[in-house]
């Protein structure tokens, strides 16, 4: 702690420090971002599906990787939300919007993928659970 107002400004001193930073960091995301939230949902009940129909190893490491991508997606976007915003103190500004859209699109295009990949996955199984 090299300051005064006991905030860390130096690097990690051990890696149980780093992991605690980390897990802050992914604390802050789940509380802060609707958006991460819904997608710890949508995790959630994939993994029970998968459970349930019991998916084969090589199903569950696409259904894994997806949720993933996805999750890695969302953090890269609440990244660049934040870091547009320091710059340009929350006032609007034509770059700013540019780059938050593009991380939303980044998000957009795992959410997508994933989708693919449960489709590909769960299809077969609920037609045949239809009888279809």
């Amino acid at each position: 702690m090299g300051s005064q107002d006991k905030h860390q400004v130096e690097k990690n001193r051990h890696f149980i420090q780093a992991l605690g930073h980390a897990w802050d960091g992914v604390k802050d995301v789940v509380k802060k971002e609707r958006n991460m939230r819904f997608h710890i949902i949508a995790a959630v009940l994939v993994i029970i599906a998968a459970f349930l129909m019991q998916v084969n190893v090589f199903e569950w490491l696409w259904l894994l990787s997806a949720i993933f991508v996805v999750f890695a997606a969302e953090f890269a976007n609440t990244i660049v939300e934040e870091l547009v915003d320091l710059v340009v103190h929350h006032h609007y500004d034509l770059d700013a919007k540019y780059a938050k859209d593009i991380a939303a699109g980044v998000v957009l295009l795992a959410a997508f993928y994933a989708v693919l990949v449960g489709l590909l996955i769960f299809w077969p199984r609920f037609k045949n659970l239809l009888g279809i």
